[in-house]
């Protein structure tokens, strides 16, 4: 058994076809074919099941293919160990953010990490917070960037940065008012997001209370709440961050939040417990601290970056 046939059989079991599995791999595919089924003789257990249209791994297969993903991490984390100790900073890194963050950071974040960590060969996705945790667990990604509290076994939470929420208000929606105070609004409209739920739930104490005013509607994003406000009247909240966004008349609709709510969000950094590459983590950091607005980003990440 060599490592190479391990990482065959990964790749056979990812894309569900030897031909694919053998490009990804750079060999052809009989010299792949062949290294499995040495592996299958000599193990005496058949991984993958094969007919004319499909590949299939076998229930044994799959439990020798997670533990060969398994080797195979730790494998790479060796060379990640060396490389990271001589001061290199390069390969592969994988990221997810989630998708009401992914607005705000992601178009600087990518521009700025290219110019500065062009030997890194960046992968980001956008993804949901269950499913980051769920692509941590299982070594898909190395890292992930979503709402905080976000709580599982096996993965820590390294605080980013924190938000504050402004109050987008309709032309005729108090506009004289210098701050906003969620009693001056109790009977107007008030619009949130249907799947943001650090926006639903976060956002204001007040928000809970459904009973005050009127309904409550739901839209998919915060252009699309801006929009709706504009033409239908009442309030929605946004994140600072969401403020270049808008023109110059729309800002003068902004206003801060006065009281005793929550009005902010917290964003956090996510990676396994047992990740390692701490140069790699402090590239996000480092990237992040070019652009970000002043004051946002946690005191210990200025000062201090990433500390495993």
């Amino acid at each position: 058994m060599t490592l190479q046939q391990l990482r065959y059989i990964t790749a056979v079991n990812r894309f569900r076809s030897f031909a694919k599995a053998a490009d990804s791999c750079n060999v052809t595919q009989p010299t792949l074919s062949a290294m499995i089924v040495k592996l299958e003789e000599e193990i005496d257990i058949r991984i993958f099941e094969r007919t004319n249209k499909s590949v299939s791994p076998t229930l044994a297969g799959m439990k020798i293919i997670r533990q060969a993903e398994n080797i195979l991490m730790e494998v790479d984390r060796i060379s990640e160990i060396v490389s990271e100790d001589k001061g290199n900073i390069g390969g592969k890194f994988n990221l997810s953010v989630g998708p009401t963050i992914a607005p705000y950071i992601l178009p600087r974040f990518i521009k700025h990490y290219r110019e500065t960590y062009p030997s890194v060969e960046l992968s980001i996705k956008e993804l949901k917070a269950d499913f980051m945790l769920e692509a941590l667990l299982k070594g898909e990604i190395d890292a992930g960037i979503a709402i905080s509290d976000n709580v599982r076994e096996g993965v820590l939470e390294i605080p980013l940065y924190t938000e504050k929420f402004l109050v987008y208000l309709s032309e005729s929606c108090w506009r004289k008012l210098p701050v906003f105070k969620p009693e001056n609004l109790e009977h107007e409209n008030m619009w949130i997001m249907k799947d943001a739920q650090c926006l639903r739930d976060s956002a204001f104490s007040f928000c809970k209370a459904r009973s005050k005013g009127n309904h409550i509607y739901e839209a998919g994003s915060i252009d699309t709440l801006i929009r709706i406000v504009d033409e239908n009247g009442g309030f929605t909240i946004i994140p600072e961050m969401h403020l270049p966004f808008l023109n110059e008349q729309q800002r003068a609709n902004v206003r801060r939040i006065e009281g005793d709510y929550l009005s902010q969000r917290r964003v956090s950094l996510y990676i396994k417990r047992d990740y390692i590459r701490q140069r790699m983590l402090n590239t996000i950091t480092d990237t992040l601290k070019i652009f970000m607005p002043k004051g946002m980003l946690g005191e210990g990440i200025m000062k201090y970056g990433i500390k495993l």
